[in-house]
């Protein structure tokens, strides 16, 4: 079985090309290197006071964040969250912080669509590995599902924080779900449009609805919920509905 010209090997790799790479796309993700151990800036504990500010740590579950250093390739992680309404959280790791974009319909495997994503504040590293309830009441209140993680790199030889500061970024994906080369593009203050570039794994089924579960756990957010003491009920809402339906049916017998 060939490599997947996306896997994350793919983006530590520094010298090595798969067989069948195409040697474009190994110079790129090759391209983006680090030190084998970073540690966070002053500026990334900045960066994060927003997140801060808007949480109660006695109350929520949520990470606070420390000072993490970090090996290996940037991590992205995509969270599917219920909270007043279903959106995805796509968050990239830059500068020892994971930038993020809440979008309503989620990533979109069709090149023909452009996914709004809203910016909001940065999240610690910890942050990619939370899965569960954020109590109601408090900021974001609902079910949190990691619904795909991986790694990924800009596909120019650009700094991260600077490829995303500048308001537009090509970039390459090794999810588990979400892989290959994607496109983020700011349209505004906060507003920036979320798209898919043509590839080998552009399609146009909706991933949303045949992928719907958590890619550590392979819990629907009602099965979230259910473990931890959430709004079932509620986070039920934002597993697709025939699946729900099924898991009424068979708890009904």
């Amino acid at each position: 079985m060939s490599a997947s010209p996306w896997s994350c090997e793919t983006i530590e790799s520094q010298h090595s090309t798969p067989k069948g790479m195409k040697a474009a796309a190994t110079k790129r993700t090759a391209s983006v290197k680090r030190p084998a151990k970073r540690a966070a800036q002053p500026a990334s504990t900045r960066r994060l006071d927003a997140y801060r500010r808007k949480r109660d740590f006695s109350r929520t579950s949520e990470p606070k964040p420390r000072r993490l250093s970090s090996r290996g390739a940037l991590r992205v992680v995509v969270q599917k969250h219920r909270a007043t309404a279903l959106h995805y959280d796509f968050r990239l790791e830059a500068g020892g912080t994971m930038p993020s974009w809440a979008v309503p319909k989620g990533p979109s495997l069709d090149p023909r669509q452009r996914r709004l994503a809203m910016e909001v504040e940065d999240h610690p590293l910890e942050y990619a590995s939370f899965e569960g309830i954020i109590p109601e009441g408090e900021y974001g209140g609902g079910t949190v599902m990691i619904w795909d993680e991986g790694a990924w790199a800009p596909m120019e030889d650009v700094d991260p924080v600077k490829a995303i500061a500048s308001g537009e970024m090509r970039f390459v994906l090794a999810g588990t779900k979400l892989k290959g080369s994607w496109t983020l593009v700011r349209t505004g203050d906060r507003t920036w449009l979320l798209m898919k570039r043509k590839d080998e794994y552009a399609r146009a089924a909706d991933i949303e609805e045949t992928e719907p579960r958590s890619v550590r756990t392979k819990r629907l957010l009602a099965d979230i919920a259910r473990d931890e003491g959430g709004d079932v009920k509620k986070a039920a809402t934002g597993d697709p509905k025939r699946r729900a339906d099924t898991r009424r049916r068979k708890e009904s017998c």
